[in-house]
């Protein structure tokens, strides 16, 4: 590794107001299984992008961080938000050279980007 170098993301944290609205709404939207106690841990997906998650800055309306995950059904995936108590916030486009993406919120209001590749 050279003296200096990009660094990757290697974990990110979902706050919650009250997280026991928000742990059934990931664990049921995306199959995680999430753990108990203060810090509730899961583990990484499977089939993600190599050789990691990659970034990128937008301007926005809002200041904060919004979560890419990865279905594997885009339609599915909008109405099972939804159904949670989720709401869809951006239908579905393609992106040029890239995949096909959806925007929703979880029942805090986080953004929440659905990549169907």
């Amino acid at each position: 590794m050279s003296e200096d170098w990009a660094r990757p993301v290697v974990h990110f944290e979902i706050e919650a107001i009250d997280p026991e609205v928000l742990v059934p709404f990931y664990e049921a939207m995306f199959s995680w299984s999430v753990g108990e106690g203060f810090i509730r841990t899961f583990a990484a997906g499977l089939g993600g992008p190599e050789p990691g998650p990659a970034g990128h800055f937008r301007q926005s309306e809002r200041s904060g961080v919004t979560l890419y995950v990865q279905v594997a059904d885009l339609a599915a995936s909008l109405e099972l938000a939804a159904s949670l108590g989720g709401a869809v916030t951006l239908p579905p486009f393609d992106v040029p050279g890239g995949p096909t993406i959806a925007g929703i919120t979880d029942p805090e209001g986080n953004p929440v980007t659905l990549v169907q590749q």
